[in-house]
């Protein structure tokens, strides 16, 4: 997913280079994946961005790895429905699933453009695959789950899925938390910005990194419609339809279960402008230690 408009970090932040040769972070991601198995890509972006994209990341790994194109588009709402005046943002997560209705056919993995995963994320999803049965009712779908003080940045808040997980590792519940950070050494989070509550540094969050099928692509479509009924007159320019929304919607339905499958990665990103130096020698520290080679794709 990269259709994000990265207004806090100050630019398209997704195709901001990171690596010793020119590589972006969502080419580690790639890299990974196709090590652990997956064979395609779709990059969800916003049509205008399409040059740039194929500029800076599709044509160079089209060689290397089946790739296409998908296009989040705020005009892609239900018939009767009309797009804002003024809105700008992208309408979420969820929806730049729904933007590959007709257009993805297999199980996938979803993850963002901008966000460092580690590779044993991507193995363990990839096993997990080869265990699962993707067509069974409930449907049967996964996640990666990042320990939350891994996944912070010195430089501001974050948005992250806190989970909760019965005694076998599946998911029970998953809260959005928009504004997460740590304030004088404790994890906290805010939704009015005035109060601020406290946050077990050691909680299991999700980093949109789930592995769904098209089943799930059919129920963001199915159920968008609800959530514009329910946003579009109180936050016209801002509401977001998300994917953690529809999962736990089909979880509390008995429609999904998602096993969530724990990993120690620190998570590493562009949130911000002033995040990219300490992305850039995390970077340069794993290609120095080996685990990556400094010409990527060569």
């Amino acid at each position: 997913m990269a259709a994000g408009m990265g207004s806090r970090y100050g630019g398209l932040k997704q195709i901001d280079s990171v690596g010793p040769n020119g590589e972006i972070i969502i080419d580690y991601s790639i890299y990974d994946a196709k090590l652990a198995g997956f064979s395609k890509v779709y990059f969800i972006i916003k049509r205008e961005n399409y040059d740039i994209f194929r500029e800076v990341i599709g044509d160079r790994i089209a060689s290397q790895i089946e790739t296409e194109y998908v296009f989040q588009e705020l005009t892609n709402i239900p018939e009767g429905y009309k797009v804002p005046e003024e809105r700008v943002k992208p309408w979420g997560t969820a929806h730049a699933i729904m933007s590959c209705l007709g257009k993805v056919k297999e199980p996938f993995l979803v993850i963002n453009a901008d966000d460092f995963y580690g590779r044993d994320a991507f193995v363990k999803v990839s096993e997990w695959i080869d265990k699962a049965d993707l067509n069974a009712d409930p449907m049967q779908y996964c996640m990666a789950g990042y320990i939350l003080k891994n996944t912070l940045t010195e430089y501001g808040h974050v948005a992250r899925g806190v989970c909760t997980m019965d005694e076998n590792n599946y998911l029970t519940s998953i809260v959005e938390r928009t504004k997460i950070m740590r304030r004088d050494g404790q994890v906290q989070y805010t939704e009015d910005e005035e109060n601020w509550v406290d946050l077990d540094e050691n909680s299991i969050v999700s980093m949109n990194c789930w592995c769904l099928t098209p089943k799930f692509i059919d129920e963001t479509a199915k159920r968008f419609t609800e959530f514009l009924d329910e946003n579009l007159e109180k936050n016209p320019l801002k509401s977001e339809y998300l994917l953690p929304t529809v999962i736990r919607e089909l979880i509390d339905e008995g429609k999904a279960t998602v096993e969530v499958l724990k990993t120690d990665a620190t998570w590493f990103g562009v949130t911000y402008k002033d995040d990219k130096p300490y992305v850039v020698k995390s970077i340069k520290d794993k290609v120095d230690s080996g685990e990556y080679p400094s010409k990527l794709w060569e």
